[in-house]
């Protein structure tokens, strides 16, 4: 039989404000256990919430960025469920009315364009935490992140494998950074995933019984999960049993998902509109300084930068996948006049070496100045592709070295006399008496394989395309 792989994300974005939702305690991380847990977190009798302004603003920003609905009557709810870290007994979200509803992100895995809906994304804060290190086999409870302000983005299920539920994770964490509503640390819990994953015959509309596995904070963690669980209920099914509802933990160490509750039916939370908030209404004044204030979005750079520069439509979303990779090819075009010689020397040689050292772009020994030092060399032909791959390697080596003092230091002067390359292109027909024949016979591979003999002879120096066609004369003359 063949599987289809359902999937379904539950993304808790931390918005980036100095104080939490409902109090004036501070949301900064690494405080000593309980430092920033107020009164209102430890829900001491008497204390009020008060709505915090900028976590609305913040979420009406995500709503526009996402083309979503904006609800502007914006009421609370009580999620009641009791646990250690949550003081309250309850947990204030939003359950029917959610600040923005029905938004659409658009995701790409290869060469596929795919969007992707968003059923909602509400407001709600954040629970405290369990502590057990060190504590020799107590639990201790940390309320510094009690109250923290949380956008849960909520997808629709039309996910169908985890390279797309990837993608959706690094685009809808693209936009949040993008946007600075959140710092977007994973290490740090500021985002957070879980993913919902079933699977169904190929064909059938029926979702089959999904598992739900929680509190991801990493993007390779995401699909290796993801990719066990859904052959874990593949064997389960085919063995001829049944896939049990239940919440599920990932253990990276030996990369496989474990039961941490069955669930047999939904929890009932017991929700109820919170009597201590009033309805937060967003007024058509408020929407509208919103939307003018709404920053330059991906899709729209991206447009602009095909528009601009000449680069394709692949390496534009590849370029527009942070604003720092944004400004940084910006730069670099502007400065060298060569955005599509840019664009392929930051996704192809920057990129790959980036990976291979582990660096971010940020920490780049080649930043947005020298590229474009490098790539003027290439377009006024002082340097060929193969010098210039040369100079890189040494540009990343001495970072403080000039563009022209890595060429004179190394050597790279492209050679563009033509009688120093015309003695050449003889020597190696000469040769190669063997492929000049085959030439004329008609193996037009024949012709690459002189050029590249010519260049070897010239240690990659000779201009390419004046060795092409000074062989190629030679050859049909």
């Amino acid at each position: 039989m063949t599987w289809e792989t359902v999937i379904g994300l539950e993304i808790h974005v931390q918005l980036n404000t100095k104080s939490k939702i409902f109090s004036g305690a501070s949301t900064a991380f690494g405080a000593e256990p309980n430092a920033h847990a107020s009164v209102v977190e430890c829900a001491l009798p008497g204390v009020l919430p008060v709505m915090n302004r900028e976590v609305v603003e913040k979420a009406v920003k995500l709503g526009l960025a996402m083309n979503a609905k904006i609800n502007q009557k914006n009421v609370f709810d009580r999620k009641n469920y009791f646990y250690p870290d949550l003081p309250k007994g309850y947990q204030i979200s939003q359950l029917a009315l959610p600040i923005v509803e029905h938004g659409k992100l658009e995701i790409v895995v290869g060469d596929e364009v795919k969007t992707i809906n968003v059923t909602r994304a509400h407001m709600e804060e954040d629970a405290g935490k369990s502590v057990h290190e060190g504590l020799d086999g107590a639990t201790g409870i940390d309320l510094n992140r009690a109250g923290t302000p949380l956008l849960e983005v909520v997808s629709e299920p039309e996910l169908r494998s985890a390279a797309e539920a990837v993608a959706y994770a690094k685009a809808l964490h693209g936009l949040v950074t993008w946007l600075d509503i959140c710092d977007g640390n994973m290490a740090e819990g500021s985002f957070r995933i879980d993913a919902n994953v079933s699977v169904r015959p190929k064909g059938q509309s029926e979702f089959g019984t999904r598992r739900e596995i929680k509190n991801l904070n990493s993007f390779r963690f995401l699909e290796q999960a993801v990719n066990y669980e859904v052959e874990s209920q593949i064997e389960i099914l085919e063995d001829g049993g049944k896939v049990q509802q239940a919440t599920m933990l990932f253990d990276p160490d030996k990369g496989e998902t474990r039961v941490m509750r069955l669930k047999e039916d939904a929890h009932d939370y017991r929700y109820f509109p919170d009597p201590d908030l009033l309805p937060v209404i967003i007024s058509d004044g408020q929407l509208q300084k919103a939307k003018d204030e709404m920053p330059e979005l991906p899709s729209e750079m991206a447009q602009r930068f095909v528009a601009d520069y000449g680069v394709s439509d692949y390496d534009a979303r590849l370029l527009t996948a942070s604003r720092g990779q944004a400004a940084f090819f910006e730069d670099a075009a502007k400065a060298s006049g060569q955005g599509k010689l840019v664009a392929n020397w930051m996704n192809g040689e920057l990129a790959a070496t980036l990976n291979k050292e582990g660096l971010g772009l940020s920490e780049s020994p080649i930043t947005a100045p020298r590229l474009a030092e490098l790539v003027g060399k290439i377009s006024d032909g002082t340097l060929s592709s193969k010098l210039a791959k040369k100079a890189f390697e040494a540009m990343w080596a001495e970072p403080e070295a000039g563009i022209a003092e890595i060429i004179e230091k190394h050597g790279l002067v492209q050679i563009t006399d033509t009688g120093a390359i015309e003695a050449m292109v003889d020597e190696v027909l000469a040769n190669n008496a063997k492929a000049v024949e085959q030439f004329k016979a008609g193996n037009e591979k024949a012709l690459n394989a002189i050029v590249g003999q010519v260049m070897k002879a010239s240690k990659g120096k000779a201009n390419p395309g004046q060795v092409q066609e000074l062989v190629k004369a030679k050859l049909t003359g």
